[in-house]
């Protein structure tokens, strides 16, 4: 099978049995898809990465909000 990349579009030299084929090739539609799952992925990690800094810092701001309402 000889295939060159152009721009993001594959280039089969094979002939086309079916119309079906093309347009596959062609589908983007789960692009979007990957990218969102991708960006879930690394907040998900950065979440449990930075754990115990993201409870540190929502225990503060609680503690001056309480304390702020302590003087109301």
């Amino acid at each position: 099978m000889h295939s060159r990349r152009l721009d993001n579009v594959i280039i089969d030299m094979r002939p086309v049995e079916n119309i079906e084929e093309v347009r596959l090739i062609n589908d983007n539609r789960g692009i979007g898809v990957v990218e969102i799952v991708l960006i879930l992925v690394v907040l998900v990690a950065l979440v449990i990465i930075f754990k115990d800094k993201i409870i540190e810092i929502i225990n503060k701001a609680f503690e001056s909000i309480t304390s702020g309402t302590d003087s109301l």
